[in-house]
This record gives C-alpha cells, sequence and structure tokens, in this order.
C-alpha cells in the first residue's frame, strides 16, 4: 500500500481533506509537520492547500525555508512524485520547485467557485489517467491564484508540453487560462483547484479521482 506523506505547516487547512482523499483511493496518508528534516518512508507527497506561515509576505514566500523544503526537493530530484495544491503550488513556485508564480486574481477577487478543468498535457504524475482535452469539474478556493510568467517561461512551459491543466472559462486571470503546471521531468506537479474537495457526486463530481487516481497509483507502483 502506497504511503502518502502530507505536509503540514503553520497555517495549513487542507490537510485532512487531502488526507482523506489519498485514503479513499487505497493509500496511506501520513502528516509531516513543516520542521522535518526527512520525509520518511513515503512515496508520495503532498503540499495541501491552506495559508502557510500566514501567508505573510506572500503565499508560500516563507513556507520555502522551512526544513522540510529541502527534503522535498530531494525527493522530487529523484523522481518522487511531488504535488502542490492552492498553497501548496504557491510554495512549489517560490521554492523553485515549479516554473512561474501565483498572483492576485484579477478583480482582487477571492474566489470560492465550481471551475471546468480542460486537461493539457497527461506527461504528468497527476493527469497521467486522463486524456487530453477531458473536461474536469474541480473547485477553486483562492485569492492569488492567477499563474503569470514571463515570455521565455512560457515558451518553454509550451515546448516542453509542461501545461497539464487550462480553465475552460479563466476566472482569475491567468496566463493562457493555465490552472496547472508540471516540472520538465512531470513528476512535479502544481494546480490551483482542489481534487481532494472533488471526490464524489454527492459534493457535486467526483472528477478529483481522475487526477488523483493517477497520482495515487503512480506512488502505489513505486512502493513494490
Amino acid at each position: 500500500m502506497a504511503r502518502i506523506g502530507v505536509v503540514v505547516f503553520p497555517g495549513s487547512n487542507c490537510e485532512y481533506d487531502a488526507a482523506n482523499a489519498v485514503s479513499e483511493l487505497g493509500a496511506t496518508p501520513v502528516f509531516i509537520w513543516h520542521s522535518a528534516n526527512d520525509l520518511g518512508e513515503v512515496d508520495g507527497v503532498i503540499l495541501p492547500g491552506g495559508f502557510a506561515h500566514g501567508d505573510y509576505l506572500r503565499p508560500g514566500a516563507l513556507a520555502r525555508f522551512s526544513p522540510v523544503m529541502a527534503a522535498v526537493q530531494h525527493f522530487a530530484d529523484n523522481g518522487g512524485a511531488v504535488l502542490g495544491i492552492c498553497n501548496g503550488f504557491q510554495v512549489l513556485t517560490e521554492a523553485g520547485l515549479l516554473p512561474g508564480a501565483l498572483q492576485k486574481n484579477r478583480g482582487l477577487t477571492f474566489l470560492c467557485q465550481p471551475s471546468t478543468l480542460v486537461v493539457a498535457s497527461t506527461r504528468s504524475v497527476l493527469t497521467r489517467n486522463a486524456t487530453v482535452g477531458q473536461h474536469l469539474s474541480v473547485p477553486i478556493n483562492h485569492f492569488s491564484g492567477s499563474y503569470t510568467c514571463d515570455d521565455a517561461t512560457y515558451e518553454s512551459l509550451v515546448a516542453n508540453d509542461q501545461i497539464v491543466l487550462r480553465y475552460l472559462d479563466n476566472p482569475n486571470g491567468s496566463r493562457d487560462n493555465i490552472a496547472g503546471v508540471s516540472n520538465e521531468a512531470g513528476n512535479v506537479v502544481g494546480l490551483m483547484p482542489h481534487p481532494e474537495r472533488a471526490m464524489s457526486t454527492l459534493l457535486g463530481s467526483a472528477d478529483g479521482r481522475v487526477l488523483l487516481g493517477g497520482f495515487v497509483g503512480l506512488a502505489a507502483t513505486a512502493s513494490l
């Protein structure tokens, strides 16, 4: 059974959502406090949503200096599957594990609503079970979720197939409707929408299973 580390920073508030989601998919969640110097025996890592260190300075700017991030970097460098959701995405960009940055939403408006995502690439640990062009209903919940990058970075993202998810109807002003990106290897992914909150049609959508199922499934293979 795969063991998925869920990193918890002071201010994280979606760690239990993430843990419950991976549990439903047959994995064992393992909470990892931000001051830990190693990840222990895990097969994948999730950085959940919330307000790490209170989002002081800017979201993720302080969390990048937490001791656990050196271990996350090492894990990613060795091919480990790493997923950042919402605030976790912000942390990954601040730490340099993913390109670009997240800025305040267009109109300076906090958004908490369903969103329709379009799968742009299946060359990542998150979208490996999806199909290109597939529409997924996954909610968003953020104020600083507008993805931005310079032209050279954008051209690199396109050339290397690193844009994994786009919004069908751009809610926040993200460049090129970008909702999620990966590193060049595809083993590190960040997205602003919350797939862990789209695990049941009783709550509006089960499309998060398509994404997290691929992530957990790959981690399970690594645990064999």
